[in-house]
């Protein structure tokens, strides 16, 4: 991997997938976790170990209308690369992947495959690229309920709780 320090990181990573080759003679649910698994595998490949990887979760799309229905999982990889290589890392492996279009600007769009930073270490980050911790992680069921499978007393560096605690407070 270029651009390595000597430091090891500790980054808990969101996945999420709702589109597939529909004309493929296979189980939908099953290409879908294809397609995680091969995020995850990538992610070692290209961004460090890979340490914990929660369920894969179906869910309902987020901000948008889709017949599509999501499968989530969140990461846990110890990394050398800093906050906006890995982000540099993680954008390589959805083109990679077949991911044509990232949601900006609350327009969410359907996906071969989604990889967001949602931790690294206890960093505190905005830039115009990169914001840590991700700052809708906490409105997100399909992000925290496995993200609280894998860590459930990881504390929020911002909120001062730990997921298990802040797992209550989400709606939806």
């Amino acid at each position: 991997m270029d651009g390595e320090n000597k430091m090891l990181h500790l980054a808990y990573l969101g996945l999420g997938t709702n589109l597939c080759d529909s004309s493929a003679d296979m189980d939908r649910n099953l290409q879908l976790s294809a397609n995680l698994n091969n995020a995850l595998k990538a992610l070692q490949e290209h961004t460090g170990v890979l340490l914990k990887c929660s369920s894969f979760i179906p869910t309902a799309p987020w901000g948008f209308e889709s017949q599509n229905m999501f499968l989530n999982a969140v990461a846990l990889i110890e990394t050398p690369l800093a906050p906006l290589q890995l982000l540099r890392k993680t954008r390589e492996i959805e083109l990679q992947m077949g991911r044509t279009v990232k949601s900006t600007d609350g327009q969410y769009h359907d996906r071969v495959i989604d990889i967001d930073i949602l931790l690294y270490d206890d960093l505190l980050m905005a830039t115009d690229s990169l914001t840590i911790p991700h700052p809708r992680m906490l409105q997100r069921s399909f992000v925290m309920l496995p993200l609280c499978e894998i860590a459930p007393t990881l504390v929020h560096p911002t909120a001062r709780k730990t997921i298990a605690e802040l797992i209550q407070t989400i709606s939806n």
